[in-house]
């Protein structure tokens, strides 16, 4: 009889096995997990991710990239300066000799002229903001027959018999929403100012800002969701309520138009599940560019948008890997070669181009293929709740999302727009921690996308809704779309004009 028959040991043998690469499995993890804490509470800066921009700069070397990197100093201080002679107003001080000092170092003479225009330097000076109390008075005229009285029009208002300008509203609205200040951090500001305020009455400001504004922020929303590529994420957000907080979740929608220029939109939800995104993307088309959260599959499954994966989070879980697994610094450098050809177009001027496909395919592909059979190679090496394991694992089951940019020349390689543009919010999580109630989250999601899309676009989310404010209520709703930050934008440089 053959040896193994006799061998009572073998199954026990194999369940031990396994047993030790189960164990093992999940020590790599923890080890995995620790060296990440410890990165994020005691590491240096350089050992945390570095971006994909800094790995090619690393990369660059000699007099091209050396000059390349020269012209682009270059126009970036161009564009520096012109910002600031386009900014802040400028006002002339003239300084004259003194009347002492009027006569030549040479010869005593006084008899002086000027020469040319003088010297000039420029200083940047602070002048306090101030508000101000503003009484209206309105003309009252009788006729002297005694039966007829006209009286002259009131100042607009966004409210009737409100006590406060639209300036004033765009005031508070763009301290919260652009500067992240808590409401009651603002009251003290402007008490300081001389002007008396709580902070139930900011709020209430605020909420009524973002009725007002209503209108705008949903059609926002709807021209996001009507383009062909939409990019997509979330981020948690506190809710109060009794003796504690409940957890909601603020949604970013984002997009590209033709012309470069992006719109921005949120939306609250108090859940993280598929109904916020079928609220806002359901029966559209096109592409969605999105981690591999389920939460978006209601609209991508099965007749929906082309999901479009993330390469940023599949090159953040090799990193986190690298700990444990040193190889992981290979699906590393794969990933960055696709950054690499991405970077190529920028340097061409073809993003978003027929030659920017071409350059995708001709370059992107291989890297593909060859970062494929890696995956498959190392897949059995490795076990399946190891970091390694869990990172090669995400990779292969996102791989037809994470692929598809290389035959469109409109799709990203990753998500890092949406999650930029809730970096704003997050900012203003810590400071103002929670907010009140589900509306005034929907109300915040509303004004947001406004402020946002105005930052985005260099338009001055102040002195914009200042203005909307007060037209929104009486423009054309067939006509809204006339009022939304980059319309604005080109209404007020033609009026200029």
């Amino acid at each position: 009889m053959p040896l193994d028959h006799y061998c009572p040991w073998r199954e026990e043998a194999e369940e031990l096995k396994a047993e030790v690469g189960r164990i093992g499995g999940e020590l790599d993890t923890l080890k995995s997990q620790m060296a990440t804490l410890q990165r994020h509470v005691f590491g240096k800066k350089a050992e945390k991710l570095p971006t994909v921009a800094a790995e090619l700069r690393k990369e660059a070397a000699g007099e091209q990239a050396q000059a390349a990197r020269a012209e682009a100093a270059l126009k970036k201080r161009r564009e520096r300066a012109a910002r600031r002679v386009e900014g802040a107003p400028t006002r002339e001080i003239r300084h004259t000799v003194p009347a002492e000092e009027r006569h030549c170092p040479a010869c005593g003479s006084e008899e002086l002229k000027a020469l040319g225009k003088g010297r000039t330097s420029e200083v940047y000076e602070y002048i306090p903001a101030r508000f101000e109390r503003q009484v209206h008075v309105q003309e009252v005229l009788a006729c002297a027959c005694g039966q007829g009285v006209v009286t002259a029009p009131p100042p607009a208002k966004v409210v009737d018999k409100g006590g406060y300008g639209p300036d004033f509203l765009a005031h508070v609205v763009t301290s919260k929403c652009a500067d992240s200040m808590p409401l009651h951090r603002l009251a003290q500001r402007i008490e300081r100012g001389g002007v008396p305020m709580s902070r139930s009455t900011l709020t209430d400001l605020f909420h009524l800002s973002a009725s007002v504004l209503l209108p705008l922020s949903r059609h926002l929303l709807q021209c996001i969701a009507s383009s062909e590529v939409v990019w997509a994420d979330e981020t948690p957000l506190r809710v109060l309520d009794v003796k504690k907080t409940r957890l909601g979740y603020l949604w970013t929608f984002l997009t590209q138009n033709e012309k470069g220029e992006w719109l921005i939109g949120y939306r609250f939800s108090m859940g993280r599940g598929g109904k916020t995104p079928l609220d806002v993307l359901g029966g559209t088309t096109g592409a969605l560019v999105v981690d591999g959260y389920t939460g978006y599959n209601p609209v991508t499954l099965p007749d929906g948008r082309t999901r479009v994966g993330c390469w940023a989070h599949v090159r953040r879980r090799f990193f986190d890997a690298l700990a444990t697994a040193p190889e992981a610094r290979e699906a590393m450098n794969f990933i960055l070669a696709l950054y690499r050809v991405e970077a190529n177009a920028r340097d061409a001027d073809v993003v978003r181009a027929a030659a920017h496909r071409e350059l995708r395919q001709l370059h992107s592909t291989p890297v593909l293929a060859r970062l494929r059979a890696w995956l498959e190679e190392q897949a059995p090496r490795h076990p399946p709740k190891g970091p390694l394991g869990q990172a090669i694992s995400y990779a292969l089951k996102q791989w037809d999302a994470l692929s598809r940019f290389v035959s469109d020349e409109r799709l990203p390689l990753d998500n890092n727009r949406s999650e930029g543009a809730l970096r704003k919010a997050a900012l203003g999580r810590k400071n103002f921690l929670f907010v009140g109630h589900e509306a005034a989250g929907e109300n915040l999601a509303g004004l947001y996308a406004l402020v946002a899309t105005c930052e985005v676009n260099d338009v001055n989310p102040e002195a914009y809704l200042a203005d909307v404010l007060l037209r929104v209520q009486t423009h054309p709703q067939s006509r809204i779309g006339e009022l939304l930050p980059l319309e604005w934008k080109r209404l007020r440089a033609a009026d200029s004009s």
